[in-house]
């Protein structure tokens, strides 16, 4: 099934393999061949068992959709019967098919074999689970900019350059130093210094894939009772903390997901910061100090007339949030202030404001890098060829040819791993299981 279970206006049985045009005729009881572009059908088979069809009455009515090797989404030649959904017809017609001599897919399998047979590179392969598993436009249209080709080349490139830099050592190891050519040296050293450069640019990027695909951490933090619960649940547009006067009410983490600016968020609600009485407070402080120091944005929440220090710990990148102040506003305030009340709303919309900015100073790059960020597989297999590089450097420095072909020849075998060049078993099953079956 390549469409969703349940009640709906049309299902989707997607057949793909060398033996699909035979079993999509032997389900329809037509023959389907490359010269269809469409035609519906009226099966009058029911299964019973493999290969073995009985005729009997119809089980449902619907449209072939044909696509031709090497011109599908697979690869391969591909079949669509588009039949009416809800929880029996379709399930008829995929029993239709596996009696007919097919089997079920593995999860991923369609965009597995699509990968296998040159239709995606690996990177394109993860932007379609991505663009199925978006949870906002702006990582939408990310995925669908790195599905389009948009990230894959520019790692094209340094997967060319590397290979060209490791075959011009390898060949000159076969010759002593004073038979190359004068500035040979030196015009690799430069090379590989710019292709580490892209490679340092390209991993810049990678903090902005994962905010698109896991959400950015977003933590309030500041003294007990300064607001940061009702301040949570007014970012939320509901009451999901505790609200008390009560200091030292939020004892653990309290996190939810939310979209602001178009930005995926993880909004955390943390203890209060200060010299905690009990060991249960003592551990919710240790933690909130954590999250802080893993958060890509932090709000500093501030009561009114609390003047003293930030509490240890508190980045001075912090955005600084007066809350309550439709009780008792700060005194000798800037203007650049963020004024807040959870009560009456006041300063809401410019806090959400102010944290999409600050995730737009994050994600800032150039305008042909949009669409281009980083997952985090790629981001291991650039780190891997980034060390590389930096070893082939020094080893062209110190005239080292043999380590630094070596060097080379792993940095191209990493960088090939971005693309799906270099690839083993087990890093396509994990990538595929995150797939539903039928995609």
């Amino acid at each position: 099934m390549a469409t969703a279970p349940g009640r709906g206006g049309v299902a989707v049985v997607r057949v793909s393999g060398p033996a699909a045009f035979r079993i999509a005729s032997e389900v329809t009881g037509c023959k389907v061949d490359t010269s269809m572009a469409g035609r519906f059908f009226h099966s009058a088979f029911h299964p019973v068992g493999p290969r073995v069809p009985v005729r009997q009455q119809p089980i449902d009515d619907g449209l072939v959709l044909v696509f031709a090797s090497p011109r599908s989404y697979t690869g391969e030649d591909v079949v669509e019967l588009q039949g009416h959904g809800g929880s029996i017809a379709p399930r008829r017609v995929l029993e239709a098919c596996l009696a007919a001599g097919a089997r079920l897919a593995r999860r991923g399998e369609f965009t597995q074999r699509a990968f296998l047979n040159g239709r995606l590179d690996l990177g394109m392969a993860e932007a379609v689970i991505d663009l199925v598993d978006a949870r906002t436009e702006r990582g939408a249209d990310d995925a669908a900019a790195r599905l389009m080709g948009a990230a894959s080349r520019p790692l094209e490139e340094m997967y060319v350059a590397a290979i060209d830099l490791s075959s011009r050592v390898e060949h000159a190891l076969d010759f002593s130093e004073d038979e190359l050519p004068e500035g040979f040296s030196e015009s690799v050293s430069r090379d590989v210094a710019r292709l580490a450069s892209l490679v340092e640019r390209k991993l810049s990027t990678a903090r902005e894939g994962r905010i698109l695909r896991e959400g950015a951490l977003v933590v309030l933090c500041g003294r007990p009772n300064a607001g940061k619960s009702s301040l949570m649940n007014a970012l939320l547009g509901e009451g999901r903390a505790i609200v008390s006067d009560e200091a030292g009410t939020t004892r653990d983490t309290i996190e939810e997901g939310a979209e602001i600016g178009g930005w995926p968020v993880r909004l955390v609600d943390t203890a209060g910061l200060r010299e905690a009485e009990g060991e249960v407070e003592r551990e919710g402080v240790r933690r909130a100090e954590a999250l802080v120091a893993q958060a890509d944005v932090v709000l500093h929440v501030i009561e009114p007339g609390d003047e003293a220090p930030a509490p240890l710990g508190i980045p001075p990148s912090a955005i600084r949030v007066f809350s309550k102040c439709d009780t008792t506003p700060p005194p000798n305030r800037p203007t650049t202030q963020l004024l807040t009340s959870a009560k009456t709303g006041e300063g809401i919309d410019a806090l959400k404001d102010a944290i999409a900015a600050r995730l737009g100073q994050i994600a800032a790059k150039s305008a042909e890098e949009t669409g281009a960020d980083v997952t985090t597989r790629q981001k291991e297999a650039l780190l891997a060829a980034r060390t590389a590089l930096a070893s082939a450097n020094g080893a062209l420095d110190a005239g080292e040819w043999t380590i630094a072909a070596n060097e080379l020849r792993s940095a191209s075998e990493a960088l090939g791993r971005l693309l799906g060049k270099v690839y083993s078993d087990d890093l396509l099953d994990a990538l595929f299981s995150r797939f539903c079956v039928g995609k």
